[in-house]
């Protein structure tokens, strides 16, 4: 026949490229949405670091992450 490469090597290269196509595009989308959120949590952090104690203090408070209470104790803590 054509020197072993008949019908059955065939079938077996052509599903080998199918799997390799299938890694590289699986691959792809996964290695887009880690660079995606790593560069979301990145502007997040940067946002935080340029507030202001209080203003973080009145962000949280605004979210319902503390409580009236905690909002004045701490706005006491930090003298303001």
């Amino acid at each position: 026949m054509m020197g072993g490469f008949g019908l059955g090597g065939g079938m077996l290269f052509g599903g080998l490229l199918m799997i390799a196509f299938w890694v590289l595009i699986i691959g792809g989308a996964v290695w887009l949405v880690v660079t995606l959120a790593r560069n979301g949590q990145s502007a997040t952090v940067a946002n935080l670091s340029r507030q202001t104690p209080l203003a973080v203090l009145q962000t949280r408070y605004a979210k319902g992450e503390i409580t009236k209470k905690q909002f004045d104790q701490l706005r006491r803590d930090l003298g303001t």
